[in-house]
Protein backbone atom coordinates (compact mmCIF):
# COMPACT_ATOMS: atom_id res chain seq x y z
CA UNK A 1 0.00 0.00 0.00
CA UNK A 2 1.05 3.70 -0.55
CA UNK A 3 1.08 4.89 2.96
CA UNK A 4 3.28 2.26 4.08
CA UNK A 5 5.67 2.77 1.48
CA UNK A 6 5.89 6.42 2.27
CA UNK A 7 5.92 6.03 6.20
CA UNK A 8 9.22 4.42 5.69
CA UNK A 9 10.66 7.87 4.28
CA UNK A 10 9.40 9.61 7.32
CA UNK A 11 11.53 11.88 9.36
CA UNK A 12 12.76 11.02 12.20
CA UNK A 13 11.19 14.02 13.87
CA UNK A 14 7.52 15.21 13.00
CA UNK A 15 7.59 18.05 10.42
CA UNK A 16 5.67 21.56 12.42
CA UNK A 17 4.00 21.75 9.38
CA UNK A 18 2.11 18.28 9.35
CA UNK A 19 1.31 18.39 13.11
CA UNK A 20 0.01 21.98 12.36
CA UNK A 21 -1.79 20.64 9.09
CA UNK A 22 -3.40 17.90 11.15
CA UNK A 23 -4.52 19.67 13.92
CA UNK A 24 -5.88 22.15 12.44
CA UNK A 25 -8.66 19.36 10.56
CA UNK A 26 -8.83 18.20 14.63
CA UNK A 27 -9.92 21.55 15.62
CA UNK A 28 -11.99 21.91 12.47
CA UNK A 29 -13.92 18.76 12.84
CA UNK A 30 -14.69 19.04 16.56
CA UNK A 31 -15.31 22.78 16.29
CA UNK A 32 -12.87 23.69 19.34
CA UNK A 33 -12.60 27.00 20.91
CA UNK A 34 -9.85 29.11 21.86
CA UNK A 35 -9.84 27.17 25.13
CA UNK A 36 -9.49 23.60 23.66
CA UNK A 37 -5.38 22.37 23.37
CA UNK A 38 -4.85 19.48 20.83
CA UNK A 39 -1.77 17.81 20.51
CA UNK A 40 -0.36 15.55 17.74
CA UNK A 41 2.29 13.12 17.75
CA UNK A 42 3.39 10.39 15.46
CA UNK A 43 4.04 6.90 17.26
CA UNK A 44 5.63 3.24 15.88
CA UNK A 45 3.47 0.60 17.28
CA UNK A 46 5.58 -2.60 17.46
CA UNK A 47 2.08 -4.54 18.36
CA UNK A 48 1.36 -6.96 15.35
CA UNK A 49 -2.43 -5.99 15.60
CA UNK A 50 -1.13 -1.88 15.26
CA UNK A 51 -0.54 -0.62 11.60
CA UNK A 52 2.60 0.23 12.23
CA UNK A 53 2.69 3.78 11.99
CA UNK A 54 0.16 5.79 14.48
CA UNK A 55 -1.06 9.72 14.55
CA UNK A 56 -2.01 9.91 18.00
CA UNK A 57 -4.26 13.12 18.79
CA UNK A 58 -5.12 14.35 22.30
CA UNK A 59 -7.72 16.57 22.25
CA UNK A 60 -8.40 18.49 25.41
CA UNK A 61 -11.77 20.22 25.12
CA UNK A 62 -12.44 22.64 28.35
CA UNK A 63 -14.69 20.87 30.87
CA UNK A 64 -14.37 17.76 29.43
CA UNK A 65 -12.26 14.53 29.70
CA UNK A 66 -9.04 14.10 27.38
CA UNK A 67 -9.42 11.83 24.85
CA UNK A 68 -7.18 10.05 22.15
CA UNK A 69 -8.20 9.96 18.47
CA UNK A 70 -6.14 7.17 16.93
CA UNK A 71 -5.89 7.56 12.91
CA UNK A 72 -3.64 4.91 11.10
CA UNK A 73 -0.68 5.70 9.32
CA UNK A 74 1.89 8.21 9.54
CA UNK A 75 1.99 12.29 9.43
CA UNK A 76 2.77 12.81 5.99
CA UNK A 77 -0.04 9.88 4.65
CA UNK A 78 -2.85 10.91 6.85
CA UNK A 79 -5.37 12.68 5.10
CA UNK A 80 -8.28 15.78 5.99
CA UNK A 81 -11.13 13.09 5.31
CA UNK A 82 -9.25 10.28 7.64
CA UNK A 83 -8.91 12.78 10.52
CA UNK A 84 -12.36 14.26 10.19
CA UNK A 85 -13.93 10.43 10.37
CA UNK A 86 -11.39 9.59 12.96
CA UNK A 87 -12.73 12.54 14.79
CA UNK A 88 -16.15 11.92 14.43
CA UNK A 89 -16.43 8.77 15.45
CA UNK A 90 -14.73 9.68 18.50
CA UNK A 91 -16.72 12.58 19.64
CA UNK A 92 -19.53 10.36 21.51
CA UNK A 93 -16.93 8.32 22.81
CA UNK A 94 -15.73 10.56 25.11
Amino acid sequence: MLSGLLDRFRRSKPDPEDVARVKGWVIEALALGPDDRVTVNEIACTDPACPGLETVVLVMASGEKTRAVKIKGGLITVTRPQVMRACLDNKDTA
